[in-house]
């Protein structure tokens, strides 16, 4: 009986060092092709506050910290990014933020994914016009 106590326990150890590794504890990502683990990643060895990390059609996923400030620093870094290419800020409804460049509008949107992380969708343009 105390065999199969300890191999429960190692089997359960086993797992959780599964989970933490793979960061699985982590919500789900809106992306199907990135996991946790790697989008984590990607900001983690980058140094710029937010890191894209996918492209769907016409939309840029990217990922910021929150730095135990909620969204106000995400919505701070998510404006300098976008500022850097010339687009100048307007306003903020909701978790859109509004900007505008040579009489386009582009909308980033923002949402909380963990206590620590904030997941950013902004239109493509952004980096073109």
């Amino acid at each position: 009986m105390k065999r199969v106590g300890f191999i429960l326990a190692i089997v359960i150890v086993i797992f959780a060092v599964f989970i933490f590794v793979n960061k699985s504890y982590y919500p789900s990502l809106p992306i199907d092709h990135l996991s946790a683990k790697e989008a984590i990643e990607k900001l983690e060895n980058s140094d710029n506050k937010v890191v894209e990390i996918a492209v769907e059609g016409n939309t840029v996923w990217c990922i910021t910290r929150t730095e135990n400030q909620g969204v106000f620093i995400a919505d701070e870094n998510v404006k300098q990014m976008i500022a850097s290419n010339g687009w100048k800020f307007k306003e903020k409804d909701g978790s859109g933020l509004f900007f505008e460049k040579e009489g386009e509008r582009l909308i980033a949107t923002t949402q909380m994914w963990s206590e620590k992380y904030v997941l950013v969708k902004v239109q493509n343009k952004f980096k073109n016009l």
